[in-house]
């Protein structure tokens, strides 16, 4: 008798109580009126944009997206809190922006001079460059910003509602300096909007990592992405905070045995017979590839779990199959099979396969396939 299967060939369930308690965890870092934004951007980390969403939003105060169109589509499912696109915002997409309450971000002369001349004014922050070299205005054109902001008489926090950086190395309690440093230039860029009569505005820092090392990072907000979802910044913040503050991890990635072989010394696996059985193996068949977001380069160090034991990945990864060791492992088909996550005390985390394959964790979980199913268990 065949086992019932699943709806889904691959899935990825969310753990909502893993999300509250992210949620709380980071609450307490911060002071009572210090507000807390969920970082969703690039479909929640991979973790699903509405599904996340759904969950943190009654213990958050907003939340954080790349673009007009990501903060669209949480108005459009009923997200009524601040949103805040961080990444920059095409001229076509600021009528969406002000029609929906979607806070843009504005981190150049060039921007700002779309702005000015759309005559469509939605809500915008100002970024500023404090040491990241990326996005935002450097501290010496703040006198030229500021006359610009006079001269055309922007509202304040009707339209000018923001000011903030981005720490580009807040990772290590040990190792502060250029943390401090960039903090210490946006007191600067703090000190010289007020002076220009923009105080009122809301100025944030910290992202994840600045959260954790020090609570002179907070300001009026944070932005919290890597922790929400369940991980340390660093290897080190984990290190050093662990005993504080635990995350628990909310995504797990699943599916199934869909095929069993067994295959002979000297037999070839996957394309380009870049893989060869030196002696006899039985193998599974899983019904996932590089399309759905497992790497390529995990074929030549990258495992899976399967009945509480883990199996090698063998042969290269295919667009939607790979084939997977399973020969001391007792499997039929249907069985289960965890990319992420835990199974029978075995576990998985992005960390693991970032490693397997030189990579960051961040990478592993945001290219996991939108398209893939979302499951709130």
């Amino acid at each position: 008798m065949i086992k019932k299967l699943p709806q889904h060939k691959t899935w990825i369930e969310l753990d909502p109580r893993a999300i509250r308690h992210n949620v709380k965890a980071i609450r307490t870092l911060l002071k009572p009126k210090t507000e807390l934004f969920a970082v969703v951007k690039s479909n929640a980390y991979g973790h699903g944009l509405f599904d996340f969403a759904k969950v943190a939003g009654d213990g958050v105060d907003g939340f954080c997206v790349d673009s007009v169109i990501e903060g669209s589509r949480l108005r459009d499912a009923g997200v009524a809190k601040p949103i805040l696109a961080l990444g920059p915002t095409l001229p076509h997409m600021l009528e969406v922006a002000a029609a929906q309450d979607i806070t843009i971000t504005i981190s150049s002369f060039d921007w700002f001079s779309i702005y000015l001349r759309s005559k469509i004014y939605p809500k915008f922050e100002f970024k500023f460059d404090t040491g990241m070299h990326r996005q935002g205005f450097s501290l010496e054109e703040i006198p030229k910003l500021i006359r610009k902001i006079t001269s055309h008489k922007l509202h304040v926090t009707s339209q000018l509602c923001g000011a903030y950086t981005h720490f580009a190395s807040a990772k290590d309690l040990n190792y502060p300096t250029y943390t401090d440093e960039q903090f210490k230039n946006f007191l600067k860029v703090k000190a010289a909007l007020t002076k220009a009569g923009l105080g009122k505005i809301t100025f944030h820092a910290a992202a994840s990592g600045g959260v954790l090392m020090d609570q002179k990072y907070h300001f009026d907000r944070v932005r919290v992405g890597i922790g929400l979802y369940g991980f340390f910044p660093s290897k080190e913040l984990e290190i050093q905070m662990h005993r504080r503050i635990s995350f628990h991890p909310v995504l797990s990635w699943h599916t199934i045995v869909t095929e069993i072989k067994y295959l002979k010394g000297g037999d070839y696996i996957g394309y380009d017979l870049a893989y060869r059985l030196r002696v006899p193996r039985k193998v599974a068949i899983i019904p996932i590839g590089y399309w759905h977001g497992l790497p390529w380069t995990l074929w030549q160090a990258g495992e899976v779990i399967v009945n509480g034991e883990y199996a090698k990945i063998v042969g290269r990864i295919s667009m939607d199959l790979t084939v997977i060791d399973v020969t001391d492992i007792p499997c039929t088909f249907g069985d289960r099979v965890t990319i992420i996550g835990a199974q029978k005390g075995k576990t998985l985390s992005p960390q693991d396969l970032a490693r397997a394959v030189g990579t960051s964790p961040y990478e592993i979980i945001t290219r996991i396939n939108s398209r893939i199913k979302r499951v709130l268990r």
